[in-house]
């Protein structure tokens, strides 16, 4: 293997400024896959860790996923039946023997539980009416599923108890209404409740949904503005696995029924979105790639062209077929493995040049300059498929390198 080796190695040196052509097409390709794919993985990873840090990993809701069967369907289950014009049932709002299951729920290992009502509000300040949606929490279990107290400004969950009907709300809500700590607001909820509220605490999290529509108080104080005592209508839950959250919650909706949702569908349209996103990444620097494989290709096809007979002389020194096949397939793995290797060097630069761009105009997420993910397995997935396409276009030519007849090529040359 060693003699098999040096061989390849001579050949290649013989024609160096095509195999630097070969080599530098790899390497190109190699390295705008590394940084297209940190660019598109660390903009993935950054959204996703926006998502699972600011909401609950799963979300259990007061309804159903589908309506329940009519009579007519369950006396006839076989039967050709079809019924329209059924009116939604009217049933009171709000998640059935919620304590017990949530000391079902705590009892799951890993995971921090905590119940809340939602329900839309109108805020009155002065002459200014905004709608928003107040969530009603119990400060020491919603500090265990979400992260809102590391994005508050001024003020903490604590201060909902500290004063009578608190209110914490998010920073560009505050500049809707004109409002600062310490003011109060009349909240109005759709059952014509109104309670006076003081505004304890401003957050900012950089999602404009929620920074401009969003409220929190206690959960007793929201019950009573929503005028329903007693009631919640989700159930929050944070795990300490993320990946253990679909699976879960399809096994929550099968036990309790209440429509039951995990971050991944919540959110499966933005990622989604990522795997096109993948898709057009793999498919433009595969092309590249592809490009590369046929300069090695085509710089091994002339290297068999020019050397029928040195391959008929290393044949008549008693190497093999599948040696003089495995010479040209080395040349081919060769080039591949110096492209791959110059290739990650030139991605890694790329990848520090990038890190160094600032945008003049800060994001909302408060971030001014690329997202990049620095991850060794983008340099082994790049690095594998620029050898693996290296060594497929060796294939060809090494096969008929090791197909030609060294009499034939003997009596041609005399």
């Amino acid at each position: 293997m060693r003699l098999i080796l040096d061989l390849a190695r001579g050949m290649l040196s013989r024609r160096r400024r095509q195999t630097l052509v070969s080599v530098l097409g790899v390497a190109l390709g190699v390295a705008f896959f590394i940084a297209i794919a940190s660019l598109m993985r660390g903009f993935q990873t950054y959204f996703i860790q926006q998502v699972i840090d600011v909401q609950p990993h799963i979300v259990i809701k007061d309804e159903t996923r589908r309506p329940l069967p009519q009579a007519a369907e369950l006396a006839l289950a076989d039967g050709a039946v079809q019924i329209n014009g059924v009116k939604p049932r009217d049933r009171p709002r709000g998640i059935r023997a919620a304590g017990d299951k949530i000391a079902v729920l705590e009892a799951i290992p890993g995971a921090a539980v905590a119940p809340i009502l939602t329900g839309p509000v109108l805020l009155r300040y002065g002459s200014r009416d905004v709608s928003i949606n107040v969530t009603g929490i119990e400060p020491a279990r919603y500090r265990r599923v979400a992260n809102l107290e590391k994005d508050m400004l001024q003020g903490r969950l604590e201060d909902l108890r500290s004063a009578a009907n608190g209110l914490i709300i998010g920073d560009a809500l505050a500049v809707r209404l004109g409002v600062q700590m310490g003011d109060s607001v009349i909240a109005v909820s759709p059952r014509g409740v109104a309670l006076q509220m003081k505004i304890v605490g401003i957050f900012h999290t950089g999602l404009v949904s929620l920074d401009q529509s969003a409220g929190y108080t206690l959960l007793k104080v929201n019950q009573t503005l929503q005028d329903r005592p007693n009631v919640v209508n989700q159930i929050l839950l944070r795990l300490a696995d993320v990946t253990r959250a679909e699976p879960l919650a399809r096994e929550i909706e099968d036990r309790f029924g209440d429509r039951t949702e995990s971050w991944e569908e919540q959110n499966r349209n933005i990622l989604t979105v990522f795997v096109i996103q993948n898709a057009i990444m793999y498919s433009v620097t595969g092309a590249i790639l592809l490009v590369a494989a046929f300069g090695i290709y085509n710089i091994i096809s002339t290297v068999v062209f020019e050397k029928t007979r040195d391959i008929a002389i290393l044949k008549s020194l008693g190497f093999t077929e599948r040696d003089v096949q495995v010479l040209f397939l080395v040349q081919g793995v060769i080039a591949g493995l110096l492209g791959a290797a110059l290739g990650c060097l030139i991605g890694q630069l790329m990848i520090e040049g990038l890190g160094q761009v600032r945008f003049r105009t800060e994001t909302p997420a408060g971030n001014d300059r690329f997202l990049l993910a620095q991850d060794w397995r983008i340099f082994a997935v790049a690095s594998f498929f620029a050898v693996a396409s290296a060594a497929i276009a060796a294939v060809i030519p090494a096969r008929r390198a090791a197909r030609l007849d060294p009499v034939q090529i003997v009596r041609g040359a005399a």
